[in-house]
């Protein structure tokens, strides 16, 4: 193979190498700028079998650890992010939930949404060691609550064989990217878990357009409901108590 050819495979090849990982380096920016000013809550360190990453650990207002929630960011930010994620990962603690905020993959910041499909291999491995260290801890009942590809990651997750969870809460979560890991549409019938798919009346595009889908994928299983938040966006912004009373009231109908 002549010598240009082969330095043109070779690119290809690292091309496809970075692009199928975790950009660990943004990673550790996230994890340097929040730690220390964390108000609530610890941070912990967890491994997923590639590499370690950031978890922030909150201990619910009675101090035990039966009921979890593991709470999972959207696209390219971290586990203290201010709108959902935070709201959910201190305020579910008030109802007794233990909640473990994690760190998903995520691509440098001029990755587009569909880029992410590439890292999706990451995902089951960052929910299974959140899993194990919550039920080392004693947590009999799991749940996922995540939000915008937070929620795609989860669907993706719970719709095969990795460690098990007891529900999930998927907040602004849309119909995805047909044919890929990606593809919410074709995961709803595989998730035989209770799941709210909740929203709000100003969310995103995809969102919207896609919430009759959803509720038809998801027609054959046994505990689906989708909820929509009236004048909530797709953060909930000055709708986190709207937000958190939803959540609550669903996770206390069924655990």
């Amino acid at each position: 193979m002549p010598k240009p050819i082969r330095f043109a495979v070779l690119t290809a090849v690292l091309g496809m190498s970075i692009a199928a990982a975790s950009d660990l380096d943004k990673e550790k920016r996230w994890r340097d700028q929040i730690v220390d000013a964390l108000l609530d809550g610890e941070a912990v360190t967890l491994n997923d079998g590639r590499s370690e990453f950031l978890a922030i650990e909150t201990e619910s207002a009675d101090g035990g650890v039966a009921k979890a929630a593991i709470v999972m960011h959207g696209t390219g930010v971290h586990p203290d992010w201010p709108t959902v994620v935070l709201p959910l990962r201190v305020g579910l603690t008030e109802s007794g939930w233990h909640t473990l905020s994690i760190q998903m993959p995520v691509l440098g910041n001029e990755a587009e949404h569909a880029d992410y499909a590439a890292i999706y291999d990451w995902v089951p491995g960052r929910i299974d060691a959140a899993v194990r260290y919550l039920r080392d801890k004693g947590a009999g009942t799991i749940v996922l609550v995540a939000h915008s590809q937070g929620a795609t990651m989860a669907s993706y997750h719970v719709s095969t064989p990795h460690a098990p969870v007891d529900g999930l809460v998927a907040v602004g979560m849309s119909g995805g990217i047909a044919g890929g890991p990606m593809d919410t549409l074709a995961q709803l019938p595989g998730i035989d878990v209770p799941l709210l798919d909740l929203f709000g009346s100003e969310d995103l595009d995809e969102v919207l357009a896609s919430r009759a889908a959803r509720a038809r994928a998801a027609a054959g299983a046994s505990d689906y409901a989708q909820l929509e938040i009236a004048g909530a966006d797709h953060f909930f912004d000055g709708e986190e108590a709207q937000l958190l009373e939803a959540v609550n009231a669903w996770l206390d109908a069924r655990f």
